[in-house]
């Protein structure tokens, strides 16, 4: 027996990691080409970061599109 494979969501809560994960990476490239100041940049990568381990912890089970989630 085969296995089908999960299809995934497109809802927007299923993008939220992503979505944060990117733009600390971008926060990081913009500090790079000294876009951003470096004060700028300490501040908003661990506020992003902790945003997303709260989306992690506290969003399980809130996403009612998904019975999985």
């Amino acid at each position: 027996m085969v296995d089908e494979p999960k299809k995934s969501c497109g809802c927007p809560c299923h993008l939220m990691n992503g979505i944060l994960v990117a733009l600390i990476g971008l926060i990081f490239l913009l500090g790079n080409f000294s876009v951003l100041s470096p004060k700028i940049v300490g501040i908003a990568w661990p506020v992003l970061l902790i945003l997303l381990g709260l989306k992690n912890s506290v969003g399980k089970g809130r996403c009612k599109c998904c019975p999985e989630s």
